[in-house]
């Protein structure tokens, strides 16, 4: 298959282009081109800016592929400018939304694809569920061939976990608190549920969907089908790296009041129990299985980073306000 991959590079995606190369795809890359590793397996990379419209919608209008994935899209008037550039010359437009659409608070367990979407919590959330919305009516209306893909938790070579581990944060600080016994914020009481999903597992979902006419119009997640606690997580996360954690627990309210950017993050999202049933993927995609445990995905996580000194900083601002949120809990106490 002919395959557009926008963006291609990160966390989420970088497996992808990786399975499909080695399968024999033809891929294409858009982005800026920073990145370029998948080159010498043969990627092709279009080189342009996301942040630019109109020098996008020249770059690829006309241009005609079997499937066409972006991971770059999280409004809806992103949405309403792929399908003007793509209406008519793609075969499967995969839409990566998020599991943060499912309702909260979460009423029923575990989550299918048929789960209600709400979420009041998070504007990331509710974006994503409107750029579905759109790109459903576009689907209703004008034949647009959507599949949608809601990825939960997912974690790879360069991203480690944590619950107030943002994505933009340097991922090492936690793993470098966690070796040095200083104390690791866990949300609650620690024994919510929590799926942890590795990059492999998802692009072999991920993959087996496309091209696949029959998906069109159709909403599939894709994750592992381990559910841990947030205490087993990190203190698996602590003996990857050798030590015993050293957890401090914290209410959720107290957090996301105190920590502005976890605004949001956990009654939106990781306050709750997230367990997810994927019989849905599991009837297109036969043979799908998720193949890595997380005892086993962070230890390669752990590897990599060891292996690139270069990812391993720490972040002493983060640290700092850990620290600062710890001590004005015991001081309110």
């Amino acid at each position: 298959m002919d395959i557009l991959m926008i963006g291609g590079t990160g966390n989420i995606s970088a497996s992808i282009p990786r399975l499909l190369l080695t399968r024999g795809d033809r891929v294409w890359l858009f982005n800026r081109g920073s990145r370029r590793e998948f080159e010498a397996m043969g990627a092709q990379y279009i080189l342009g800016d996301l942040n630019d419209p109109e020098g996008m919608k020249r770059i690829l209008a006309g241009r005609r592929f079997d499937v066409v994935a972006n991971f770059f899209n999280f409004t809806a008037d992103q949405c309403r400018r792929d399908f003007e550039i793509f209406r008519g010359n793609v075969a499967q437009y995969i839409f990566i939304s998020s599991c943060t659409v499912y309702q909260k608070p979460l009423k029923t367990w575990p989550i299918r694809e048929d789960t209600p979407l709400k979420n009041p919590f998070s504007e990331y959330a509710r974006n994503k569920m409107a750029s579905e919305f759109y790109l459903l009516e576009r689907y209703r209306e004008d034949g647009f061939p959507v599949t949608i893909v809601r990825p939960s938790h997912t974690y790879g070579e360069t991203k480690l976990v944590g619950a107030l581990l943002s994505w933009q944060d340097k991922q090492w600080t936690l793993a470098d608190r966690i070796l040095h016994g200083e104390e690791t914020i866990v949300h609650g009481e620690g024994r919510t549920l929590w799926t942890l999903t590795h990059s492999d597992d998802f692009a072999a979902g991920f993959v087996g969907l496309m091209g696949l006419e029959s998906t069109v119009g159709h909403a599939f997640h894709i994750t592992s089908d381990e559910a841990m606690t947030w205490d087993e997580i990190y203190t698996t996360f602590a003996h990857a790296l050798g030590v015993e954690p050293n957890l401090v627990h914290l209410p959720v309210e107290f957090i996301e009041r105190n920590w502005p950017k976890f605004q949001g993050a956990f009654r939106g999202d990781k306050g709750e129990s997230l367990v997810f049933d994927n019989s849905k993927l599991k009837r297109y995609v036969p043979g799908f299985a998720a193949k890595v445990p997380f005892h086993e995905g962070i230890r390669r996580s752990i590897a990599y980073h060891r292996a690139h000194p270069e990812l391993m900083v720490v972040d002493p601002v983060y640290s700092r306000e850990t620290d600062a949120l710890i001590a004005k809990y015991r001081t309110l106490g």
